[in-house]
């Protein structure tokens, strides 16, 4: 017996509820049965059915106002009702609707269609139960993904808000160049998370108001392999390692932390150098105050080709030049 398929069947004749039984028995469910409204409503909060089979005309509560009652409950709100009735007329099917149902079948049934119907709304409430879960996991993940960039952003203040500044404008710009659709959310996390290597930076390079020592760069510098080795494991982060390992590649192959050059560096990560750079660049420093946007630009030109994509720089400086950003 499958706990999943947990099926309430409401009718206050003895036969008809017999008849279900036999046809879906078969099937493997587990049948529960309910004879009137009120009965229906408390076996359902007992028992929170997978789908409820539910006749219109009962003494007391009719079909109808149990319905709307299931809809309006915020635990069983959800669950899928099918209307077996003797009624055939329009007027029926559509009060049926109006008061909440999926699905409805009329009197006397037929086993196969009853069991072809059943079979296919539990599909689709096992898909619908398995997208929620999907999109919780989603919501758990992003949230884990955001605390881990505040936590950086409370170790080194001199960049807070960064993250997300230079996230938004990533994922304009990925537009712009024509990434799919489909792949922008890997974008967006790859750029959330570019700095997360810093996590093991100790706070004393990462924090310190000036100039780093040669010594203390070589440390700064494995920041992206630190990204890698902490994201790589984790298979929902596999397609946005791209950026946190590679955006301080350069073009000319003089970046690092693997001297990749040219159309050698991911596609992303060359986006995001760009990106990366205009917003330090436009943001106050211990050591200087934030430039304006036309000397960005002027430094970004030049070092087209150097630091950064030729094409893409056109693009980004075209993008940026319209003001509308």
């Amino acid at each position: 017996m499958n706990e999943s398929t947990n099926i309430l069947i409401v009718d206050d004749n003895a036969a008809n509820r017999d008849t279900l039984e036999s046809l879906l028995v078969r099937l493997g469910h587990d049948l529960r049965f309910a004879q009137n409204g009120e009965d229906a409503l408390a076996k359902a909060k007992l028992h929170r059915p997978d789908l409820i089979l539910l006749d219109i005309h009962m003494p007391g509560m009719d079909g109808y106002e149990v319905c709307k009652n299931i809809r309006s409950d915020p635990v069983l709100g959800d669950v899928p009702i099918v209307f077996t009735t003797a009624n055939d007329d329009k007027k029926s099917k559509l009060e049926a609707i109006n008061a909440g149902a999926d699905d409805f079948i009329t009197k006397p049934i037929d086993g196969m269609e009853i069991r072809a119907r059943v079979k296919m709304i539990l599909r689709l409430n096992r898909y619908g139960k398995l997208k929620q879960v999907h999109n919780e996991l989603q919501d758990a993940y992003e949230e884990t993904l955001n605390g881990w960039v505040r936590a950086l952003d409370a170790r080194d203040s001199e960049t807070e808000h960064h993250s997300n500044r230079v996230t938004l404008l990533t994922k304009i710009f990925a537009q712009r160049t024509g990434i799919a659709d489909q792949d922008l959310e890997d974008v967006r996390r790859g750029a959330l998370l570019h700095d997360i290597g810093k996590i093991g930076v100790s706070d004393h390079i990462l924090r310190k108001p000036g100039p780093l020592t040669n010594e203390e760069w070589v440390i700064m510098r494995t920041h992206p392999q630190n990204a890698y080795d902490m994201l790589e494991p984790i298979k929902y982060l596999s397609k946005s390692l791209d950026i946190p390992y590679c955006h301080h590649e350069k073009w000319d192959g003089t970046g690092y932390p693997r001297q990749l050059k040219g159309d050698a560096i991911p596609f992303a990560a060359r986006i995001f150098a760009v990106v990366d750079v205009w917003d330090a660049l436009l943001s106050d420093r211990p050591y200087r105050k934030a430039w304006t946007r036309e000397k960005a630009m002027e430094y970004i030109s030049a070092n087209s080709g150097t630091h950064f994509d030729p094409v893409l720089t056109v693009l980004f400086l075209k993008m940026m030049s319209e003001g509308n950003i």
